[in-house]
């Protein structure tokens, strides 16, 4: 099976391209939706972030307080890289893990931090979506009730678009409106049941 890894920064639009790609019938695998997985009360994970980062990061119910934890890390290259430490891990064994049994030509393996996190190795080609920073910034506010400064920060944390790009096997400019994008993914789907076809063990 063919293993496209989906990445770009945030508020570029990485989650709407998901749901276009799903809407064709291709798996989607998301590293932001395990981790939270990862996150919720009682798990493993979870007890090693509180007793690593300290128990302001717990949430009331017992889980992760995401947005708090986000506030510490952005801004805190060492914490940043003690989190990774515990959740990359496990979040590269459940999407390995998730892959198995899968029946398709190909999937979509959402990896915001593809790139910082050297997890090329997972796919076999990598597809950015890419946007200008002035409408990321836009976007991740109005969508997350964050300032400037913390996207900013999140944004920092964040290898830049041009690494991004020059990375990148395909690329989908998010720009413009949905039907744009719409056009853009589903000629990608079909340049990808192609190269599935001509995978060995493709179908």
């Amino acid at each position: 099976m063919l293993r496209i890894g989906l990445t770009g920064g945030i508020g570029s639009g990485k989650s709407t391209v998901a749901a276009l790609f799903s809407a064709h019938g291709i798996p989607v695998i998301d590293a932001d939706v395990i981790a939270h997985r990862l996150s919720l009360p009682g798990t493993p994970a979870t007890r090693r972030m509180v007793q690593m980062l300290g128990p302001d990061i717990a949430a009331a119910g017992g889980g992760i307080d995401r947005k708090r934890l986000a506030q510490r890390v952005f801004t805190n290259p060492a914490e940043r890289a003690r989190l990774e430490e515990i959740l990359h891990p496990l979040i590269r064994a459940e999407m390995q893990r998730e892959q198995e049994g899968l029946a398709a030509p190909y999937c979509l393996l959402v990896i915001p931090l593809l790139i910082e996190a050297r997890q090329r190795d997972l796919v076999d080609r990598v597809l950015v979506v890419d946007v200008d920073e002035r409408t990321q910034l836009a976007r991740a506010m109005a969508r997350d009730g964050r300032s400037e400064a913390e996207i900013r920060a999140i944004l920092g944390a964040q290898v830049d678009r041009a690494l991004r790009l020059k990375t990148a096997d395909d690329c989908i400019r998010n720009s413009g409106d949905l039907a744009a994008l719409k056009a853009q993914v589903d000629a990608l789907h079909r340049k990808y049941l192609a190269l599935a076809a001509e995978k060995p063990g493709g179908r």
